[in-house]
């Protein structure tokens, strides 16, 4: 039976402060629905069909014929017909309807966001806790508790990367153009990553280290930076849309359409954010901010004595990344309320197109932003979860976990090594903000618009 000093030494171990710890998180968040909490009250909107029209013998939207009925008599010049159209306004109502938790439990992806959302949070929290316990790592993974978090945090990675994968697919959800736009930068982040890996990108233009990882690990760290770039496309577009329409760059003035002046200070501290982590790791940009001891050259006579040492750099760098992923999450009501927005946008400008509107494309759009409003709320949640996910891994990676050999045989170790998570990490970042400011520049530019 043991005593009282061991008893003690087992409920003061790392292991048992992570296990109780995620017990406790996943029982905890299993009764309270956080992710019904933090979407509840959202503004979505319902086209109603016109199924009982009241003027039956009114005009109706016109419908092509087909080739083959039409004459020539038929196309001979028409005077214009002095008769006033007139437009039902009932056919144009739209309602306004705020979601609660029985909404969303009617929505597809919803248990998906709860698990996937749970399971991030159980995650981070530990990945957490093991940042700030004492640990040695002379006493191997099970005893100072570090194989829970790692677990943990590759169970995360994997099922957020399973998600995504599969609302990607998903048939009514986007256009097919661009899923296979998305494809295509797939494959191109694909051979960027391989530059990466074997050192062909210059170490002058990006501070990427891969020394530690060989052989199969360099691919399959390549493979996932390359889907990645696949997955992240779509949600990046949406999330340039919600930032267009939340900004009010259409100057529309609709109150209806833009948000609060916080929920815009959000969304442009987001973007701000993101360009300014995702810079962190160009050479030319990171070399202003450290000291003149780590400079070499112009740089020195450029900045003088101003910048940072190389510890604090990289402390910097890493309270960015999770500065960032963080308000991502915090943004995601904002950006999901303009997600459903852009719905009304569309009804407004088909509503007032023309004399005799054809609501029909906004009744379906409307539809659509509403079937599938979790979807959207996983895709902007999945590039969050992941930046904080391998940030967490890369707190905890060091050598003594590539040289256990019974996680090497389960998990992937090159995602071990604390230099490659924190890449991977910022690589998120990047993706993200390379597809939506390009997309922004293109709205910008007039070649794309919101509708």
């Amino acid at each position: 039976m043991p005593n009282s000093s061991s008893l003690l030494l087992l409920l003061s171990s790392n292991l048992f402060l992570q296990s109780t710890l995620a017990l406790s998180l996943s029982l905890l968040l299993h009764f309270i629905k956080i992710p019904a909490l933090f979407l509840s009250g959202l503004f979505t909107y319902v086209h109603p069909d016109d199924v009982t029209p009241t003027n039956p013998n009114g005009v109706r939207a016109a419908i092509r014929r087909p080739c083959s009925t039409i004459d020539n008599s038929e196309l001979k010049p028409r005077k214009k017909s002095k008769e006033r159209f007139e437009f039902d306004e009932n056919k144009a109502q739209i309602f306004r309807l705020k979601l609660n938790d029985s909404h969303l439990h009617t929505r597809i992806y919803f248990n998906d966001f709860c698990g996937a959302f749970n399971s991030v949070i159980v995650s981070c929290s530990c990945l957490l806790l093991h940042r700030f316990l004492a640990k040695s790592e002379e006493s191997g993974v099970l005893k100072n508790g570090s194989f829970i978090p790692i677990l943990l945090g590759f169970l995360g990675v994997c099922r957020v990367f399973v998600l995504i994968f599969r609302i990607s697919f998903e048939k009514s959800a986007s256009k097919l153009s661009e899923k296979h736009l998305s494809f295509v930068l797939g494959f191109l982040g694909f051979i960027v990553a391989l530059a990466f890996v074997h050192g062909a990108v210059p170490k002058w233009v990006f501070d990427a280290h891969f020394e530690t990882i060989h052989g199969f690990e360099k691919l399959f760290v390549a493979v996932l930076m390359g889907c990645i770039s696949w997955f992240l496309y779509m949600p990046a577009v949406r999330i340039a849309h919600a930032f267009w329409l939340g900004t009010d760059q259409l100057r529309c003035n609709l109150s209806i359409i833009s948000c609060g002046w916080f929920a815009r200070l959000l969304l442009h501290a987001n973007y701000l954010f993101m360009v300014l982590t995702s810079l962190l790791w160009v050479k030319p940009f990171a070399d202003l901010l450290i000291d003149q001891n780590a400079r070499v050259g112009h740089v020195r006579d450029l900045v003088g004595n101003v910048g940072m040492k190389l510890s604090e750099f990289s402390s910097f760098r890493r309270w960015c990344l999770l500065v960032s992923g963080l308000l991502q999450i915090v943004s995601l009501r904002s950006n999901v309320q303009m997600y459903l927005n852009e719905a009304v946008l569309c009804w407004y400008q088909r509503l007032h197109a023309s004399k005799v509107p054809d609501l029909a494309y906004s009744r379906a759009k409307v539809f659509l932003h509403n079937h599938f409003v979790c979807l959207v709320v996983l895709q902007f949640f999945v590039p969050a979860s992941m930046v904080l996910l391998f940030l967490g891994l890369s707190q905890v990676g060091g050598d003594f976990f590539t040289d256990f050999q019974g996680i090497c045989s389960l998990l992937p170790c090159s995602l071990l090594d604390k230099e490659v998570a924190l890449f991977l990490a910022w690589w998120v970042l990047f993706v993200w903000t390379i597809y939506t400011s390009a997309t922004l520049a293109l709205f910008r530019q007039g070649i794309l618009y919101v509708s």
